[in-house]
């Protein structure tokens, strides 16, 4: 009797287990998967859904890198110091400022490495609030003194998929830019002859641009030595604390950012649970009418191209402000402000759509304050720039969405693409023992670190 039971079980296993192998599994995929899996295929360029997903962060093999600055565990780890380290902001205008900022002051980890605010403030701001958004520009600070950017800073998020850096992608010597070569000088973008992709040629320019230093002293005094030695072995100690260095390792690191524990990247490995069923239609929409997989595709879900969708800029912004110095012109006018090309003008570079819920402000200057309005946006023809509209995307007021359809659209935004962790990239301490990101008298009461 015994042996009787112990075989109906055993058979009753292996069946189950034979089941689970043959495409009788395939059963637990609903409707909703199969035509969402059917419309991957179809944007995925003959690779399936493995084109939409995203490497581990360690996988240094599988994330895009610049053949000059190949990924290495120290050279991350370096950067990932360096990219929080608030010692670096030591070439201010004013010395009250000085070691006050960081890289990470405008792209925080706590919003996703948006900036907390609509504008980000690096020198001559106070304050930090619980994610950034507390960062206020400092009144004892000159305006002329505070650093500004014309533009809302980007995610640093899955900033390995981009050969160009900048919302007009004028940062980075391959890919898009070549042929521009003879702008570089015109567009203050020198650094570009030194032939790196953006994220590196970024992680030098922006140095100077933010009043950043780090040289041999700074490495020095903050204990970074050994550090570089690791990361740079391969470098003539001579040339190995240089700003340069420093550049390569922020950038190296900022390749590692990825949001790869969102629940779509845990869809696409097939797990079919991941996603409910609101996700799994605002999905279908996002890959089918709603058009957006035309632009933001791939496992980063952006494209190398830049679009124009009459997006208004920081002039129409609230709580921004444009100095005169920043040939503003040219900014508003995106790609074509670079390039000199007419074709180009008002186009800007397809974002990331992961963690948008975090970013609290949208566009290249700011002027939407919810997922919502974007899509809303992009759903009628209404221009908030109508200087736009001869270079306008096809897409823009064309997709044609019903109120339901908006809203299992935004709602797959906002909770399918969102990767709850991303304080895994946060260092516990910088070297110099500053607080951090910032470490101005408000941020240091703010962030707890007195």
């Amino acid at each position: 009797m015994i042996t009787k039971y112990l075989y109906l079980v055993s058979s009753a296993f292996i069946l189950l287990v034979a089941c689970a192998e043959t495409d009788d599994y395939e059963l637990v995929r609903t409707e909703l998967d199969i035509r969402l899996e059917e419309l991957l295929e179809q944007n995925a360029n003959g690779q399936g859904k493995s084109f939409f997903i995203l490497p581990d962060s360690d996988d240094f093999t599988s994330i895009p890198q610049d053949p000059l600055n190949p990924l290495n565990t120290y050279k991350v780890a370096l950067g990932k110091l360096l990219l929080h380290e608030t010692a670096a902001g030591s070439d201010p205008k004013m010395s009250q400022m000085e070691e006050t900022y960081s890289c990470a002051t405008c792209h925080p980890a706590a919003s996703s490495f948006y900036s907390g605010r609509s504008q980000g403030i690096g020198e001559g701001g106070t304050g930090f609030g619980f994610v950034g958004e507390g960062r206020q520009i400092d009144l004892n600070i000159p305006i002329d003194s505070v650093d500004l950017q014309p533009v809302r800073p980007p995610t640093l998020l899955h900033v390995a998929y981009q050969e160009t850096a900048l919302w007009n992608g004028s940062l980075g010597a391959t890919g898009p830019n070549f042929g521009t070569e003879s702008r570089w000088a015109i567009t203050e973008v020198v650094e570009n002859n030194l032939g790196f992709q953006g994220v590196e040629t970024q992680g030098l320019l922006g140095q100077s641009i933010h009043r950043l230093k780090i040289d041999e002293d700074f490495i020095i005094n903050n204990g970074y030595r050994w550090l570089f030695n690791k990361a740079f072995a391969d470098v003539n100690e001579s040339n190995r604390y240089t700003a340069l260095n420093a550049a390569l390792a922020i950038a190296a690191f900022n390749r590692t950012l990825l949001a790869n524990r969102s629940p779509w990247q845990d869809y696409l490995k097939g797990n079919y649970e991941a996603l409910s069923e609101r996700e799994k239609k605002g999905a279908i929409i996002f890959t089918d009418k709603g058009q957006c997989i035309s632009c933001h595709t791939g496992p980063a879900l952006k494209d190398h191209e830049f679009h124009a969708f009459g997006f208004g800029h920081f002039d129409g912004s609230n709580d921004a402000v444009v100095l005169d110095d920043a040939k503003f012109d040219m900014v508003k006018k995106g790609r074509g402000g670079f390039t000199g090309n007419v074709s180009d003008d008002y186009k800007f570079k397809t974002p990331t759509l992961y963690n948008l819920r975090d970013a609290r402000f949208y566009g290249h200057g700011s002027t939407f304050s919810s997922i919502e309005e974007v899509v809303r946006y992009k759903n009628n023809s209404s221009l908030q720039d109508q200087n736009a509209s001869f270079n306008l995307a096809s897409e823009m007021g064309a997709i044609d969405l019903t109120e339901a359809e908006i809203s299992d659209l935004v709602f797959f935004l906002e909770n399918s693409l969102y990767d709850a962790e991303l304080l895994r990239y946060v260092p516990n301490s910088v070297k110099s023992g500053n607080c951090f990101p910032n470490a101005d008298v408000q941020s240091i009461i703010d962030l707890g670190c007195d």
